[in-house]
């Protein structure tokens, strides 16, 4: 192994401690979840091959790093305030993987490396302290180091961390010996109000950038992002990404943060691909991840399953009290409102708010890849269509729900907007509309307007594939639907009632939004459809898509109780477009209705003529 420092005394092969680490984790020697497994196992796996793609570790470099930060760091605060900053065990892995490995011209492997743990694990000042060892001991000249966030506020914590260190006493030197005083780093500015660390040595610098402020042509030597969770977009990440690409030498990005909500889309979406690159989905030999969370199968016990919880809080019983986590456990047990933050926050359950509609764990339960294998397999069950027009230029939602013969509830959504002011848009949602474009999720339709032409083809392609039973809608722009039809020769009509003849084609079904209950027979209602969307979602008996975007409209909606009881989504408070988990609701309601059900259905209703 290239991680192998020679053999001691008894001829036994020394291991240096980033590769110790990994190899415990993978052992199971202490608790890990399977993201921080997998990141100990891809470390391992290329010591064995990485060397053919021109990947190298070297132990003694990373060792440097290691013995740098006790010997001139001092931790600040905290219960071992005062003391040398030995690297906690994740600390010396995560620090061992950016420092030791590097490619065949001698360049640091890593261009970016995602870090996520929960509150309170030293995660901002290990990020300060690299920041200050790339800076003016890494024999880089006129290194550039850079603390972004979303705000300048946020920025500075990380830098404070970075100039108290930098104030604080060497360890083991004589007293009052701090990096300042012996002349080792300048410090602009006066107490809280220091804003640029500067290394006369090697002519390098350390400072901290608000939100959309920039700097004059960088060259970064290193980019400390913290709080990932908290940036509405990705436009300065990744400004400074292509400014880290352009270095011909050693320049990293560092992306520190706590798990993010669900609605918080610029965090999800980096904290889904560096999972995806921890899991082996996705290779990228430049981009490192450590994940810190408990894993799913974890969520539903974990305020009462204390032996998990290191999975996502390396630091507990360290430096990190578990009387602490047990306080906030407790209030969150007793204090609804705060179950929500305090598993996403500590233990790394990625909810989207304190008032998501549904249990949001019992939601994330049941997500998972309706892709075109599984779409084969369901031709011939029944299917319903439901469908939320837009208007104008917002979200269209087309959802088919299927159930099997074992009478599992499936379903996929697809979705429609106008490319024209898409950019705009996204920003006034916070919603990465562009990237669910590009990635498939969203289809950016031309024009300022949604041609309901591309929806109408949809539900046409689907009626040939698919066993479509009928498909039910949202009274409002129905007209508009029903003209595209028209238009592409795609027959559909209206059922308004037993004693009205049949048409030919599509049979379309209303289905009322508000609270209040028809009990008129085939009148689909939200209240029924959403108790019984909710019903298969607490039994596990439904499989919705993992759609980004439906995840985005189930977080960002809201419900409306009229005094019975009775509910439905409430679009004027919800906090952005919700019109997948509308008709995800109404699809479940139709599906599972039981008028039809005990009528009966044998093959489609869909009459070609």
């Amino acid at each position: 192994m290239r991680s192998s420092s020679g053999r001691n005394r008894r001829g036994e092969e020394d291991v240096d401690p980033t590769t110790a680490w990994a190899q415990a984790a993978v052992r199971g020697d202490f608790v890990v979840g399977d993201l921080v497994r997998y990141a100990a196992e891809r470390h391992l796996r290329d010591l064995r091959d990485g060397e053919r793609r021109g990947l190298y570790f070297r132990p003694d470099i990373a060792q440097r790093a290691f013995d740098f930060f006790p010997a001139m760091f001092t931790i600040t605060d905290g219960p071992a305030a005062g003391k040398p900053f030995n690297l906690l065990p994740w600390q010396t892995f995560a620090v061992g993987s950016l420092m030791g490995w590097h490619n065949a011209d001698g360049r640091l492997r890593f261009r970016s490396a995602w870090i996520e743990t929960g509150k309170g694990q030293a995660k901002s000042p290990l990020m300060a302290g690299l920041g200050l060892y790339s800076m003016g001991w890494c024999d880089a000249p006129r290194a550039q180091v850079y603390a972004i966030a979303a705000d300048k506020n946020t920025a500075n914590v990380l830098f404070k961390d970075a100039v108290a260190m930098c104030r604080a006493q060497i360890p083991g030197w004589d007293d009052g010996d701090t990096l300042e005083e012996v002349g080792e780093v300048v410090i602009r500015g006066e107490g809280d109000n220091a804003w640029k660390i500067e290394h006369p040595a090697s002519q390098s610098f350390f400072r901290a950038l608000a939100g959309g402020e920039t700097q004059s042509g960088p060259r970064p030597r290193m980019v400390l992002a913290d709080e990932i969770h908290e940036f509405k977009t990705d436009g300065q990440i990744e400004t400074w990404r292509r400014a880290i690409a352009k270095i011909a030498g050693s320049a990293m990005m560092v992306l520190g943060t706590n798990t993010p909500a669900t609605s918080q889309h610029v965090g999800t979406s980096y904290s889904d691909s560096y999972q995806d690159i921890a899991r082996g989905k996705v290779r990228d030999d430049s981009a490192f991840s450590l994940v810190f969370r408990v894993d799913k199968s974890d969520w539903k016990t974990i305020f009462e399953n204390e032996a998990v919880w290191q999975k996502s809080l390396p630091a507990l019983g360290i430096t990190y009290p578990v009387t602490n986590i047990r306080e906030e456990v407790q209030t969150a047990k007793t204090r609804l409102s705060t179950a929500s933050s305090v598993k996403r926050l500590y233990f790394g359950i990625p909810t989207g708010a304190a008032d998501f509609w549904i249990d949001e764990v019992a939601w994330a339960a049941v997500l998972d890849d309706v892709n075109s294998d599984v779409l084969a397999a369901l031709k011939g069950c029944p299917c319903w269509l439901t469908l939320d027009l837009s208007q104008k230029n917002d979200l269209t939602a087309l959802t088919a729900t299927w159930i099997d013969g074992a009478g599992i509830m499936w379903q996929k959504s697809w979705y429609w907007t106008t490319k024209d002011g898409l950019a705009d848009r996204a920003v006034a949602d916070q919603a990465p509309y562009e990237q669910w474009v590009e990635d498939g999720w969203l289809n950016a339709v031309p024009g300022a307007t949604i041609d309901f032409e591309y929806v109408a083809e949809q539900v046409q392609r689907l009626c040939g594939e698919h066993n479509v039973v009928e498909l039910a809608f949202d009274p409002a722009k129905i007209a508009d639907f029903e003209t595209a039809c028209d238009k592409i020769g795609f027959p559909v009509w209206t059922y308004k009632g037993p004693k009205e003849k049949a048409g030919n084609g599509l049979r379309m079904v209303k289905h009322f939004q508000g609270p209040r209950v028809n009990f008129e027979d085939r009148q689909y209602c939200m209240p029924k459809s959403i108790q019984r969307f909710e019903d298969r979602i607490l039994a596990k008996t439904i499989v919705i898509d993992n759609s980004p975007v439906t995840y985005s409209c189930a977080a960002n909606a809201a419900l409306l109780s009229d005094p019975q009881g009775n509910r439905a989504f409430d679009k004027k408070r919800s906090r952005g477009r919700i019109d997948g988990i509308v008709t995800s609701a109404m699809g479940a309601g139709a599906a599972d209705n039981v008028e039809l059900a005990e009528g009966g259905y044998s093959g489609s209703l869909f009459v070609d003529i």
